[in-house]
């Protein structure tokens, strides 16, 4: 069977009118009968009714256009799924992580393990969590490495995904200190002049998590939303030149809090605990990756 006919047949099938099908398939009208004649010999079976003025389908050729439909869109998906399964044998480790755990987490963890496992190359693309679940999705990374909390439930937690918790980390409300060393701007539930907070923008994984966990208690307090990123690295730079308030992750302002460049601007109760997880589809493929589950599951 000519795979060209399954698009005749589906063009046919729209409009039952043989000339019409033929300028669409930027065919004449001859050649394009003899090849829907053709399909119908190879199947063995009549699909058009041609006494009926427009043609119509027959009671087989209703069954041929579901057949057709599924046939065209599994063609659609091999080009993907060769280029899976061809990198499937490859050694190359393809990993999304958000940008604060690319920059902190994700260097210590590897190297941590690559001691006693051969991990291989690794290719990382650091970016905002929406951005790595797209490339999760479209099948370009196999794993993505972000912030989690069980509150703000993400693209990839779902059952065609699998995840592992490989680490702990907690959002802290800080701020830039006084000449005292208390905060320069200090979080009030209510009541007197607003504090500015520096927020995350909707593309962040971050902010998903702080609007889920605290997003009420904020919107409640005497606050203004002075400033706006994606990144967690650039609120820190904000929140260190004394700008407002920002929720950043312990692990990105360690040396900061020791060295007494930032300090907690609000009590314990509005820090938000984080997961740090690895996620994967459930359908994983090739040696490398295998072998980085396997360390990260065991750990």
């Amino acid at each position: 069977m000519n795979l060209v006919w399954l698009d005749d047949f589906l063009a046919l099938a729209v409009s039952g009118n043989f000339s019409r099908a033929a300028i669409e398939r930027h065919s004449s009208q001859p050649a394009f009968s003899r090849r829907i004649r053709g399909l119908e010999e190879w199947l063995g079976v009549e699909l058009f009714d041609r006494s009926t003025q427009p043609a119509t389908l027959t009671e087989a050729g209703e069954w041929f256009r579901s057949v057709a439909h599924d046939v065209g869109a599994r063609i659609a998906r091999l080009p993907e799924e060769a280029q899976a399964r061809a990198e499937a044998s490859s050694g190359t480790l393809r990993i999304a992580s958000t940008h604060a755990l690319s920059f902190t987490f994700l260097p210590r963890w590897l190297r941590r393990h690559e001691a006693g496992t051969a991990l291989g190359p690794v290719q990382l693309v650091s970016d905002v969590l929406g951005r790595c679940e797209v490339l999760m999705t479209q099948h370009k990374v196999q794993f993505v490495l972000s912030h989690a909390h069980p509150k703000a439930r993400g693209a990839l937690d779902g059952d065609d995904y699998l995840s592992v918790k490989i680490g702990s980390d907690v959002l802290i409300p800080v701020s830039s200190p006084d000449d005292a060393g208390r905060p320069r701007h200090r979080l009030k539930e209510k009541g007197g002049p607003k504090v500015s907070v520096l927020g995350y923008t909707d593309e962040s994984g971050l902010g998903r998590i702080l609007r889920a966990v605290v997003g009420r208690r904020l919107e409640a307090a005497a606050i203004r939303i002075g400033f706006t990123a994606h990144l967690a690295s650039v609120l820190r730079t904000m929140a260190l030149d004394g700008r407002g308030i920002a929720w950043l992750p312990q692990s990105l302002i360690e040396e900061d809090i020791r060295e007494g460049r930032l300090v907690a601007a609000a009590g314990p109760a509005w820090n938000v605990p984080l997961e740090i997880r690895l996620f994967r589809e459930r359908e994983l493929v090739g040696q490398a990756a295998t072998a980085l589950w396997r360390v990260a599951a065991e750990a």
